[in-house]
Order: C-alpha cells, then structure tokens, then sequence
C-alpha cells in the first residue's frame, strides 16, 4: 500500500456504471420494502431488483398482452436474471411476484 494517491484527477460517483438503470430516490411504503426484502431473502435477489422486477412486470401487464413465451423471454433478455433460467421457473417467479404485488396492493389500498 501506497503512503499517498493522488486524488486530484478522481470523479464522484459509481465506481462502475449500470448500464440501462438510473439511480432514483423514491419514498415505499415500509410495508412494500419488507415484503420485497422478504421475497428477494427467499429468491436469492437484491430486493431492489425484486422491486424492479415486479415493476417491470406490472408494466408488462398493462400493455398489450402478449404470448407467454414472448414475455419471458422479454423480461429474461432484461438481464436480470440468472443465465439459464428456465420457463418454468420464470413462470414460478412471476407467480410469487404476482402474490406479493397482489399483497401489496391489498395493503396500501383503503
């Protein structure tokens, strides 16, 4: 380890860039954050990417609907999910997705 770096040339921010996200603030309510650590606990995510993903998925849902093939392969070419994922697999993830925005929604809602 050096006794002194030089600092004079460096840059604020990321150490490395995310490509295709933007860093957002963005007030949950605390009940939509502990079912989103709880999910992404379970499935092995971030829970910022289980809440990316269940809006990516709500959004998906609100479009045209498509074939289920084609909206797997929509949200698996996103890259977030492990490589080799399976329809099968995807289609269980969407499902649990689905339970915890449905949760959500039953939540927030008067």
């Amino acid at each position: 380890m050096k006794d002194e770096y030089d600092f004079s040339n460096a840059k604020r921010g990321a150490v490395a860039s995310s490509k295709g996200k933007t860093r957002i603030t963005i007030m949950l309510d605390d009940v939509v954050i502990e079912a989103a650590r709880a999910m992404a606990e379970s499935e092995g995510y971030g829970y910022q990417t289980v809440i990316n993903n269940t809006l990516r998925q709500a959004l998906l849902n609100t479009k045209e609907k498509t074939t289920a093939h084609d909206q797997y392969a929509t949200v698996a070419n996103g890259g977030h999910f492990r490589e080799g994922v399976t329809a099968s697999e995807l289609k269980s993830l969407e499902k649990k997705l689905s339970e915890v925005l449905s949760e959500i929604h039953r939540v927030i809602e008067p």
